[in-house]
């Protein structure tokens, strides 16, 4: 029976290689990320009443390794700044009002608020489990139901509200490429991301957050903003077989992880859909990893130690949040 279910696991791992090798030679279909669903699904892997997710691969030894690799004490943060202009890729933008100034001789102290809807292209953020839905099901067979007008009753970013704290890779693919960003609609296969890997000898392992950058502040910066939630570089659908074989914790992007046009008719963002509902991933959207780009070239290292905790909202479908890379 034992040699029996080690010859199944093999099998089934082989299979799922080889769907991800075919899916790079021709396009991607629906029926192919329905079938992935079921394929690359963590349903019941950590119980049937998780609500962590791939976050349970983020141990207490994993946490102590990810300390182990601060060595010099320098720090990065991976968080764009918040835009009060409404601009074709942050709209509706980020509310500041100042409630008290100095212009006021009564205040003693100056005060503001703070209004955002963080999900979109703007604001840096994370998904939690509760995001998205499929059919009737969120991640684990919980009901879309239990997401209400008071908040998410399950899988709310409250689960996460303890931080994550972990070992962070940079995959860096224009520099890979030796250019300074890829063109919106550039889709990135698993070829790509092991290619990177290579060059910057590096093994991705359980609990690591991976974080994929296409350049999209670099090319922002110089030809100006863009309906990016239309035209984006990103994951081919087919890395999502990448991500569950190597046990990824939580994946992170600068734009929304997905490329878009998804190339898969009928399904708008296969990578959120398998990531966060199958696979129960959680999401670092809009990161803007210039400064860590920069930083990685200059010290040769593209592995670091990774922090960041989300403001803990009952029912909250997710949160701004600004990670932090720790070299």
């Amino acid at each position: 029976m034992k040699w029996f279910s080690l010859i199944a696991a093999a099998t089934m791992l082989l299979s799922l290689c080889l769907t991800a090798q075919e899916s790079e030679q021709r396009p991607v279909t629906k029926a192919d990320v329905e079938r992935w669903m079921k394929d690359l699904s963590n349903w019941g892997r950590w119980g049937k009443n998780d609500q962590l997710g791939a976050v349970n691969l983020i141990t207490p030894a994993k946490r102590k390794e990810a300390a182990a690799l601060v060595k010099v004490g320098v720090s990065v943060s991976l968080a764009h700044d918040d835009s009060t202009e409404k601009t074709p890729d942050n709209d509706p933008p980020f509310v500041h009002t100042m409630l008290a100034t100095g212009a006021d001789a009564s205040a003693p102290f100056a005060m503001d608020r703070y209004s955002q809807t963080y999900h979109g292209f703007g604001i840096t953020h994370l998904d939690a489990l509760c995001h998205m839905f499929y059919g009737d099901d969120l991640y684990n067979g919980f009901p879309r139901r239990s997401v209400t007008v008071a908040g998410a009753e399950k899988l709310a970013v409250t689960h996460l509200k303890n931080g994550l704290f972990t070992r962070g890779i940079l995959i860096d693919i224009p520099r890979l490429e030796s250019r300074p960003y890829l063109e919106p609609g550039e889709a990135i296969y698993p070829r790509d991301i092991d290619l990177w890997l290579k060059r910057a000898q590096i093994t991705v392992e359980p609990g690591d957050v991976v974080l994929i950058r296409t350049g999209r502040w670099a090319r922002r910066q110089k030809l100006g903003p863009w309906q990016i939630g239309q035209h984006s570089a990103g994951l081919n659908a087919s890395c999502a077989h990448w991500l569950h074989q190597h046990d990824v914790a939580i994946l992170g992007s600068d734009a929304a992880s997905d490329v878009l046009p998804s190339g898969v008719a009928g399904v708008a963002m296969p990578i959120h859909q398998l990531v966060l509902v199958a696979m129960g991933m959680p999401i670092l959207d809009n990161c803007d990893l210039e400064q860590l780009s920069e930083v990685a070239a200059q010290k040769h290292r593209w592995v670091f130690l990774l922090t960041a905790a989300p403001e803990p909202v009952p029912g909250g479908t997710g949160s701004p949040i600004n990670p932090t890379a720790i070299f």
